[in-house]
C-alpha cells in the first residue's frame, strides 16, 4: 500500500476513490478526472432513481463502464454488487481515510447545505427538508450512516489487497496529504 510520498508504479487508466461518507470522493473524482483525461461516472447518479428508488439498470451500467478503457468513479455500493465488478477492472484505489471529525464536519456541512438550499440531486431528488422528521429518521440520516460505516474501508481493504493484487492502494490519511500526492 502506498502513501502520498510514494510515486504511482504506473499511469492509471481505470480508477476506484474509496472512503466514507463525506470524505470527498465525488470532489477527487472529478479532480482526477480532469488531471488525468478520464471519464467520471458519479456512481450516485447511477444508483437513485426518482424518489430515491434504486434503478433496477444499475448493475449492468457499472458493468457497461467498467468494461471501457478509462474511467474512475467513486467505490460504493459493495453491498449492491460493485464490489465484484469494479476492483477486477480498476488498477488503482485511492483511500481517503481521513480523521472523523474532519469527515463528520465535511458531511454536517454539506447536508445542512443542501437541505437548505434543497439542491437538486440525482434524477430530480431533493434531500428532506433540515428541519422535517424525515431529515433525521430511517434511511435519510445520513449521519448515522457515517458513524455505522465509518471502519468498513479499514476492515475492507486488507481483503481487497489479498483478492486483488494488481491493484495499486494509495492510501491518504489527511487532505493535506491528498494535496501533496496530487502536487508532489
Amino acid at each position: 500500500m502506498l502513501s502520498a510520498g510514494d510515486p504511482l508504479p504506473l499511469r492509471p487508466e481505470r480508477v476506484l476513490i474509496a472512503g466514507v461518507t463525506g470524505s470527498g470522493k465525488t470532489t477527487l473524482a472529478r479532480r482526477l478526472a480532469a488531471r488525468w483525461g478520464l471519464v467520471h461516472h458519479e456512481i450516485d447518479a447511477l444508483f437513485h432513481g426518482p424518489d430515491w428508488t434504486p434503478r433496477p439498470e444499475f448493475l449492468d451500467d457499472v458493468r457497461a463502464f467498467a468494461a471501457t478503457d478509462r474511467w474512475i468513479t467513486e467505490w460504493q455500493y459493495t453491498s449492491k454488487g460493485t464490489g465484484e465488478i469494479l476492483p477486477g477492472r480498476a488498477d488503482l484505489v485511492v483511500w481517503l481515510d481521513y480523521p472523523f471529525p474532519l469527515v463528520r464536519l465535511r458531511l454536517l456541512r454539506r447536508t445542512v447545505k443542501r437541505r437548505l438550499l434543497r439542491t437538486r440531486l440525482w434524477n430530480g431528488n431533493v434531500e428532506p427538508p433540515l428541519w422535517s422528521r424525515e431529515a433525521w429518521s430511517g434511511d435519510n440520516d445520513i449521519l448515522r450512516w457515517q458513524k455505522d460505516t465509518r471502519g468498513k474501508w479499514d476492515e475492507r481493504m486488507p481483503q481487497v489487497e489479498a483478492s486483488f493484487p494488481h491493484l495499486t492502494i494509495v492510501r491518504l490519511r489527511h487532505p493535506r496529504e491528498t494535496e501533496r500526492w496530487l502536487n508532489p
